[in-house]
């Protein structure tokens, strides 16, 4: 069946930030996390040094609404390099407003907070900001009749 996901890149945080994400949303990695270590030399590849060996090659987290993330970190031996940007976010839109605050207040946590859980004039509770692994998320929900900007 196919499906939708998010693939995250980190510069050997992964783990650490799957971890927390685990602990927020839930639940546990879809399947075991893989490393760099795990891929069987090729030829033409550069040795890998321990620390990259120790990186993470894949791993994935079913969030929310069928949504899932997966993540790897880079490979500076292989030229990869880390450009965080503001062009992605993951926007999650849920079920009600004490999931929007609820995933707020733990996952904003060391990170940077763009806009807190507000009501907009288009009827929804809206909240955007960086989590301390420099991933940005909006997250809404259709507020309950009379909790809204007139």
């Amino acid at each position: 069946m196919a499906s939708v996901s998010t693939y995250l890149n980190f510069d050997g945080a992964c783990e650490e930030a799957f971890a927390f994400y685990v602990e927020v949303f839930g639940g546990a990695l879809v399947d075991p996390l893989m490393r760099m270590g795990d891929v069987p030399q090729q030829p033409g590849m550069p040795p890998l040094s321990d620390d990259e060996k120790n990186r993470v090659m894949h791993c994935a987290l079913d969030i929310v609404g069928g949504h899932r993330i997966m993540g790897s970190d880079i490979l500076p031996s292989m030229g990869h390099v880390l450009r965080p940007g503001n062009n992605v976010y993951l926007n999650l839109q849920l079920d009600d407003e004490d999931q929007v605050r609820d995933l707020f207040e733990r996952l904003s946590v060391g990170g940077t907070v763009e806009m807190e859980p507000t009501p907009m004039f288009w009827g929804d509770l809206y909240c955007a900001f960086t989590d301390r692994f420099g991933i940005q998320w909006m997250l809404v929900a259709t507020m309950t009749e009379g909790t809204g900007l007139a």
